[in-house]
């Protein structure tokens, strides 16, 4: 069995992102803009943001945005037990196939946590 490493996953991941940054300045620019405007704190505050996209990374089976968002959440200060509380709820949400991906970003976040 293959275990997942989320750094790797995330490093990987950033690295095709700057050749597609490379290729298409304009739609990443865009894109950024968006992530920035989406996760700022406003009525909703960034932490919470951020625990929204996990369960919606654990949903839809998306290792890059478990990854991006588990450490997001580690350095917002988000506690291990309040992580494991979203994502029982993403696992209702998601039924079995989303118990998979939720133990998946429980890892994610240790791995990150760790340092």
């Amino acid at each position: 069995m293959m275990t997942k490493v989320y750094k790797e996953i995330t490093g990987d991941i950033l690295t095709y992102m700057k050749e597609i940054r490379k290729e298409t300045p304009a739609l990443s620019e865009a894109f950024m803009a968006m992530n920035t405007a989406a996760f700022g704190d406003g009525e909703v505050e960034k932490k919470t943001k951020e625990m929204i996209a996990l369960a919606i990374g654990v949903a839809t089976h998306c290792d890059g945005c478990i990854g991006f968002h588990a450490k997001a959440l580690v350095k917002l200060g988000a506690s291990r037990k309040e992580v494991a509380e979203v994502l029982g709820v993403a696992v209702q949400m998601g039924g079995g196939p989303a118990m998979m991906y939720a133990a998946d970003a429980l890892r994610a976040y240790d791995e990150f946590a760790a340092g």
